[in-house]
């Protein structure tokens, strides 16, 4: 049985929205052709790539890493299929800010395959924190910027997220939370808990934390996510962050394991920023268009 586009299209959606019934809704087909697709899908690789839960499906692992090909797959034949027009032709310089999180685990494989279409577009590339990057914005110092658009709230910035990164809780292998049927907070509040620090990410789990009546019981702040990966994966304590950085080992080469909540945790979306009205040159067009072909257009084409 060969690989179909078709399949790949109900794969993304359904590993995005995190259940099948949504996938089908988004993608205005039935949920039976969803499921059908998948199941096709994962007879051809010959693995599983979804576990299905009272809640809906998750990734397994070799299901995350198949991910991020069917996105390469989806993008390339989406770009072969359009005339090339401003690939040969677009000069110039774009200054891009981008945040830490997205620049270490997001950014540069998409830095490296716009070079390869615009070989005479010259991208300048600036890490900063939010703060920085929507002033640099505002005054004009940076032409666009690729960071946690879910972090941003200024209305002199428009903003287009292209991805949405679910949120996850990380244990180590052996962790008991992994024999419960069903985990929640609450399950989580007791258990020491490492608190990522780095673009916002404590303030942001402290928003979905404080809509319940649990707190974490926090060990450690840290702007390392290496340093949560081996806290967890040593078994010293769990943590909650997205699919995009997860990693299946640590630097010690120990396994973490992801346990999807059942508590609303909001995903990370991630995204493009420019000043609002400013007129869009060539290249951030250019860069604009890339990005809905690789992410959002693949996510609604049926």
């Amino acid at each position: 049985m060969a690989l179909t586009l078709r399949q790949l299209k109900y794969f993304v959606a359904t590993a995005e929205l995190g259940q099948l019934s949504q996938a089908a809704i988004h993608l205005t087909i039935s949920q039976s052709a969803v499921t059908s697709a998948i199941k096709e899908l994962e007879e051809t690789l010959g693995t599983q790539l979804f576990v299905r839960g009272a809640t809906g499906v998750a990734l397994t692992d070799t299901g995350r890493r198949f991910l991020n090909h069917a996105y390469t797959i989806l993008a390339s034949v989406d770009e072969a299929m359009r005339i090339p027009n401003l690939e040969s032709t677009l000069t110039g310089t774009l200054a891009i800010a981008a945040s830490y999180t997205v620049l270490g685990y997001f950014l540069p494989h998409h830095v490296q395959r716009l070079n390869a279409l615009y070989p005479r577009l010259t991208i300048q590339l600036h890490e900063l924190n939010r703060d920085a990057i929507e002033e640099g914005l505002i005054t004009g110092q940076y032409d666009m910027a690729v960071l946690l658009t879910s972090n941003v709230s200024n209305p002199e910035l428009a903003l287009e997220p292209v991805i949405h990164s679910v949120r996850r809780l990380w244990v180590g292998a052996h962790h008991p939370l992994l024999k419960r049927e069903s985990v929640t907070l609450a399950s989580v509040a007791p258990e020491p808990f490492v608190m990522l620090t780095v673009d916002e990410a404590a303030q942001t789990a402290m928003r979905y934390w404080n809509e319940t009546a649990w707190r974490p019981n926090v060990i450690l702040r840290t702007s390392s996510v290496e340093a949560v990966r081996s806290m967890v994966a040593n078994g010293s304590g769990v943590a909650i962050l997205s699919d995009m950085v997860y990693r299946p080992w640590s630097l010690e080469g120990r396994r973490i394991e992801t346990i999807m909540l059942l508590d609303a945790v909001p995903a990370m979306s991630v995204g493009l920023a420019w000043r609002k009205n400013k007129e869009l040159s060539p290249a951030m067009h250019a860069v604009r268009e890339y990005f809905r072909h690789t992410f959002m257009e693949t996510r609604t084409s049926a």
